[in-house]
This record gives structure tokens, C-alpha cells and sequence, in this order.
């Protein structure tokens, strides 16, 4: 057997799976997080899952379950005061400057789930097998979410 040809395949397969799971994992830490514990978070979950391809690549979700490898490791990072800085004028024209208060008022679920279904435009479906959550799970704290962030905002809503 050529172990060359094996190597590359091996690389060639994480590359792969980085791709395609790379900015769900991203995105959902940032949000979780913050965007700069997200990112160092994002890339640990990753080297851990380059460490244990054999085992990842195998996994039903290993999306999922990287997230959870991202949940052990953040707690090693002392949380920062403010998760979401201030968004400057030129780029916040369409922003309630309200917006990144009221998103850290959220609990984690709510604010991970209202970003990436609301935000990123992701379904509960993926969202659900992202976090290991049920569907209606996803879809109780992205609502429970959303009717925080109307009412700290003063959004009124048309029934």
C-alpha cells in the first residue's frame, strides 16, 4: 500500500469536511462567544478534529459534535465583557444601536439560535443537528429570542 497515497487522501478528506463545516462552527462560536474567542474556539474544535479524523469522520454529526468539543474548550477563555462591540455609524445606517446590548441580554441558546436562523439565514434543521437540540428546541429559544430582542428594542409586531 502507498502510505503517500494514503496521506493524500486522508488530507484531502478533512480539507473536505473542513470546508463544509468550518463556517457553521464559526459562525455558531461567534455568536455563542464573540467573535474573537469564537474564532480561537472554532480553530481548537478543528485541530482537535484533525487529531481524531479516524474517529470524526465516522460520526453521525460530527459537526455537533466538534460544537461540543467548542463548548468544553471556551471555558478556558475568561468571557469578555462585551461579546458584541458597537457597530460603527458608517456601517450600522440600518442598526437599532441598541441591537448589540440587547443580543448579550439573551441567554446563549437564544442568541446563537436567533443569529444563525434569523441572521444567517441557516433552517432549524440545521441548526438543530449544529447544537445536538430537537427541532422544536431550536425553534422555542429562536422565538423565545426574538420576543426578547422586540421588546428590548420597542418592536411592535402586526399579529
Amino acid at each position: 500500500m502507498d502510505t503517500t497515497a494514503t496521506t493524500a487522501d486522508h488530507e484531502r478528506a478533512f480539507t473536505r469536511f473542513v470546508k463544509g463545516v468550518e463556517p457553521r462552527l464559526s459562525y455558531a462560536f461567534a455568536a455563542a462567544y464573540g467573535p474573537e474567542v469564537g474564532a480561537e474556539v472554532t480553530s481548537e474544535a478543528l485541530a482537535w478534529a484533525w487529531e481524531h479524523w479516524e474517529r470524526v469522520q465516522k460520526m453521525g454529526n460530527p459537526a455537533g459534535y466538534l460544537y461540543r468539543v467548542g463548548q468544553s474548550k471556551a471555558r478556558w477563555y475568561h468571557r469578555p465583557r462585551v461579546l458584541f462591540p458597537s457597530v460603527p455609524p458608517p456601517e450600522a445606517e440600518d442598526l437599532a444601536p441598541e441591537l448589540p446590548d440587547a443580543l448579550e441580554r439573551l441567554t446563549k441558546q437564544q442568541r446563537v439560535t436567533v443569529l444563525l436562523i434569523h441572521c444567517l439565514g441557516y433552517s432549524e434543521r440545521e441548526v438543530a443537528d449544529l447544537l445536538g437540540l430537537s427541532r422544536w428546541s431550536v425553534r422555542t429559544h429562536a422565538n423565545r429570542g426574538l420576543n426578547r430582542l422586540r421588546t428590548a428594542l420597542g418592536v411592535m409586531v402586526d399579529a
